[in-house]
């Protein structure tokens, strides 16, 4: 089958120079940190320019008096381990010698309080330091709908509270998570350990495009209008009717769940309402990134996948995180073909080769492919430059090449 490749017009406004900004976004909020050591949080995967926005959030808590150091805040990613923590942070480029700041990592957690749902922690270091700035980007959630989804909020409550808050958060309902939230949010900053918070807003090329910092009392108020914010910029699909959708690559490099489950249109979540667009028949997912380490969480998602993504996946990672979550489906595994290229043409076979889009990940929608009768109905879209040539899908030892 040959495709068209489609480049989608994203918002583009990335930063010029995000040390400046972090500085800039600090200064602006106008108050000062706490006189002793002051923990940043880390741990968010696919954020653009993390290391140099840590590194300034550092050097500017440093410049006004602070001793600054890195916490995992990863609930219950890599395994829920100290050390699987710490290298997953490495792994981001968050090490000692690129940051200037010092690792401490560990499960070990404080009880902050209580919600209905559970018990609310904080980890050990972040709640014996002076303060916690929180650092991480403002995105739309891939379980539920609410003012706040993954953001400030979620980093303190889930990623600070390990995975002790994680299963308290995931023992609600998508239907109560926003109300449970704001719940467990509440008492973090009532503890008054939250010094600020560092919001980060990515544009349609998962750029830096927005730094805001909030003092930590006013990080539940305000997050909400950062979101609003966030919607300005969110990458989505130009179709809402697909027939087939082929994901190259799957992994929380590129979301939470793997594949954002906004993008897709599937949540995944047993007995849950699930999102109405867009409405996609056939998912099959090609691989798993390098970066996941083995976690494969969200490959439940999809109706197809290959031998060598099945290979690839860490049960044992996969699992802790599917199980602190509660939402198993998101780690079943689907049906396995051999390889891309026997998938590609067992779904031909049996769903026809209408209304095909492939796309590398659900992060990076700016150039993808799509199958000629849909070619022809993107040319009139407002966001779509389609190439008037078509691209031969070819095949190298059964990989798909559209991507490599």
């Amino acid at each position: 089958m040959d495709v068209f490749q489609v480049e989608q017009q994203l918002v583009s406004a990335p930063l010029q120079n995000v040390a400046h900004e972090v500085h800039r976004a600090l200064d602006k909020m106008g108050k000062e940190p706490p006189q002793g050591e002051v923990a940043i949080t880390a741990g968010s995967r696919g954020i653009s320019n993390i290391v140099s926005i840590t590194k300034a959030a550092g050097d500017w808590l440093r410049a006004h008096g602070a001793k600054p150091f890195l916490v995992p805040a990863m609930g219950s990613h890599h395994g829920a381990t100290a050390t699987g923590q710490q290298k997953m942070v490495e792994s981001l480029g968050l090490t000692p010698a690129a940051t200037g700041l010092e690792i401490r990592s560990s499960m070990e957690c404080v009880k902050v309080g209580t919600v209905d749902s559970g018990d609310v922690w904080m980890d050990r270091y972040c709640y014996e330091s002076a303060g916690v700035l929180v650092l991480n980007r403002i995105k739309l959630h891939t379980c539920f709908s609410g003012p706040v989804q993954s953001g400030l909020t979620k980093m303190m409550v889930v990623g600070m509270g390990k995975i002790h808050s994680a299963e308290t958060f995931h023992s609600a309902r998508p239907n109560r998570m926003p109300n449970i939230l704001e719940e467990m949010g509440s008492l973090l900053v009532k503890s008054g350990k939250i010094f600020a918070g560092l919001a980060i807003l990515e544009d349609g090329f998962d750029s830096t495009a927005e730094i805001h910092a909030l003092s930590g009392e006013n990080i539940l108020k305000d997050e909400p209008d950062l979101l609003q914010r966030h919607r300005h910029y969110f990458p989505s699909l130009p179709s809402d009717e697909l027939n087939v959708l082929i994901v190259d690559e799957i992994g929380k490099t590129f979301s939470g769940t793997g594949m954002d489950t906004n993008v897709i249109g599937r949540r995944g979540v047993h007995g849950f309402e699930d999102l109405t667009r867009p409405r996609i028949n056939t998912i099959a997912t090609l691989g798993l990134a390098p970066q996941a380490q083995g976690n494969a969480l969200g490959v439940g998602l999809a109706d197809f996948i290959t031998k060598r993504l099945r290979d690839a996946i860490d049960e044992k990672k996969t699992f802790v995180n599917a199980f602190t979550t509660g939402d198993m489906q998101r780690m079943a595994i689907p049906c396995t073909l051999k390889d891309d290229q026997e998938l590609i043409e067992k779904i031909m076979d049996r769903y026809g080769n209408k209304r095909w889009m492939f796309i590398p990940n659900t992060l990076h929608v700016e150039r993808i492919f799509v199958s000629g009768d849909l070619a022809q109905e993107l040319k009139s879209h407002p966001r779509c430059l389609v190439a008037t040539t078509p691209t031969q899908m070819t095949f190298t030892q059964g990989r798909l090449s559209l991507f490599r």
